[in-house]
């Protein structure tokens, strides 16, 4: 925490800390920018984008370059909230 004090923040009941996902995915490089067919949202870094024709494969791959990129910089492991069937 202390090498980012302006990382949004949430202490847990039961002792963990919760993150700002959006702020990690942002300070990562990934606000606005795209790999292949689909991106993140150039207003809002938690909002995935079709630019026409990604596959749910694209999506994915988008998914875990963000996960990699943020890990790498943060430590951190983001975990996705909807559920793939």
């Amino acid at each position: 925490m202390s090498a980012y004090p302006a990382l949004p923040h949430y202490p847990q009941p039961d002792g963990r800390m919760k993150f700002a996902a959006g702020w990690l995915i942002e300070q990562a490089g990934w606000k606005g920018r795209d790999l292949g067919a689909v991106g993140m949202f150039e207003k809002q870094a938690l909002v995935l984008v079709n630019r026409g024709g990604a596959t749910g494969a694209d999506v994915i791959a988008l998914m875990q370059a963000v996960q990699r990129d943020v890990r790498e910089k943060f430590g951190v492991e983001l975990m996705p909230e909807p559920v793939f069937l």
